[in-house]
């Protein structure tokens, strides 16, 4: 236009810009020819705040291995990295790589909010036990069920697998859990099932322990130990990538390696961050301050 007005003014006029951009552009297409009059990007060439690859990858793998959330993600790189990232900001890199929503298979199912779960205030207050089966991977000769006991306190926990399912494993493992834990027990919470009965109450009672069941069909108000299998199912057996494992004695070292990194160093979202081992110290530390 210029060319062809011989006039700046004229030609600024004409296309609604300032003096400034004309230049500009005058520049760019000497420069570039036509190619440097598309419009640019104004995203900055570097961004000072972005994410470090590294982190974005540690981020994607506690994502697709452990389908954890932001907030149990940023618990494990301040803990294990000792890197700093909010939780928003974790969303994003999760929802700009298409990994904001699990499948559905994944999720975390939504407790019914007209209940809510107490804790203890006191380690041994109360001590809630369980029975997991262990579906057989095919291939397998033998099937297994895991006894978990947690405290309800400091969620610190005592596990161990049995080739059977009755009372007598039942009294095995409760005589097993009162020599691991750190300190005294003073009531046993169970469900009703069959190995939870007679034997073992009145076994539980010979301790000096109080033995009570929850009520039948209720099974959140063992929420803690069936939320403990949950995370075992996650965050263990998955990974064992189907091992077939026949020998009991192999299956209980794995997952006595399992149980000590639960207690003493995988942080635990109920209890801040904190292992189950912390929140122990923490609370010995406070009652020998009373």
């Amino acid at each position: 236009m210029e060319e062809v007005t011989g006039n700046v003014a004229m030609t600024c006029r004409y296309f609604g810009i300032t003096r400034q951009a004309y230049y500009l552009m005058l520049r760019r297409y000497e420069a570039e020819g036509v190619e440097g009059l598309r419009t640019r990007s104004k995203r900055p060439k570097t961004s000072p705040n972005a994410t470090h690859p590294e982190v974005v990858g540690k981020i994607i793998y506690l994502r697709q291995n452990y389908h954890f959330g932001p907030e149990k993600i940023k618990m494990y790189l301040k803990r294990y990295h000792d890197v700093e990232i909010s939780k928003s900001g974790i969303w994003r890199i999760l929802d700009r790589l298409g990994m904001g929503r699990l499948p559905a298979s994944q999720r975390y199912k939504r407790h019914d909010r007209r209940w809510k779960r107490y804790e203890k205030q006191l380690p041994g207050h109360r001590v809630q036990i369980d029975v997991k089966f262990l579906a057989p991977l095919p291939g397998a000769r033998k099937r297994f069920y895991q006894y978990t006991a947690i405290d309800d306190c400091t969620r610190l926990r005592v596990l161990r697998v049995y080739p059977a399912n009755n009372q007598k494993t039942a009294i095995q493992f409760v005589d097993y859990v009162l020599q691991r834990l750190p300190f005294q027990v003073e009531v046993i919470q169970t469900d009703n099932g069959a190995e939870s009965q007679s034997s073992f109450h009145w076994h539980v009672l010979d301790k000096g322990i109080s033995h009570v069941y929850i009520k039948p069909h209720t099974p959140r108000l063992n929420g803690k130990v069936e939320r403990s299998h949950r995370i075992d199912e996650e965050e263990f057996y998955r990974l064992l990538e189907g091992v077939v494992i026949d020998d009991a004695k192999v299956f209980n070292n794995k997952l006595q390696e399992w149980e000590d990194y639960y207690n003493y160093h995988r942080p635990h979202g109920g209890l801040d961050g904190q292992t189950p081992y912390e929140r122990l110290k923490q609370k010995t530390t406070k009652s020998l301050q009373v």
